[in-house]
């Protein structure tokens, strides 16, 4: 599980989005930036953490946050997410698990009863200056905006 911790410099992630537009941590410069990770597009729990980042999109932007998703779907389901959902924002499709990885979020879960390898719900608010500023694991879907812009 993640031990990058408030403080720490955030990894030198590079992704693709669901339009195969590459994401890295430089081109957030200058921004605060939400990575925000998710175990599936399109399930309930991601479905209402998506859509309240996304009602909230506007005061994001108001305080010069980016918002960036990603989870382990392919480029064609982020899509399909963004699209039926209207998401302001990309969503990675990180297929290959690297930016996963690189913030160590990826690790053992347990859903009813069964335990399995899986993205850990979890989310990075990086500073203008690619510092960690704060890292979230106890994510309330329906509320994460408030969590986030407190």
């Amino acid at each position: 599980m993640t031990t990058l911790k408030a403080g720490d410099i955030a990894p030198n992630f590079s992704g693709l989005d669901q339009n195969g537009t590459s994401h890295k941590l430089a081109d957030y410069k200058g921004k605060k930036l939400v990575v925000f990770f998710y175990p599936k597009a399109s399930t309930p729990g991601c479905t209402a953490e998506a859509c309240d980042l996304r009602d909230n999109f506007e005061k994001f932007k108001a305080n010069n946050y980016a918002l960036l998703g990603v989870s382990a779907d392919s480029a064609k389901a982020q899509a399909k997410f963004i699209e039926k959902y209207e998401l302001p924002f990309p969503l990675l499709a990180d297929e290959d698990k690297s930016v996963i990885q690189a913030f160590g979020v990826w690790g053992p879960k347990k859903f009813m009863g069964k335990e399995y390898d899986g993205i850990h719900r979890t989310t990075f608010v990086i500073d203008e200056n690619g510092i960690i500023e704060e890292v979230i694991s106890d994510v309330k879907t329906k509320a994460h905006a408030a969590q986030i812009l407190k």
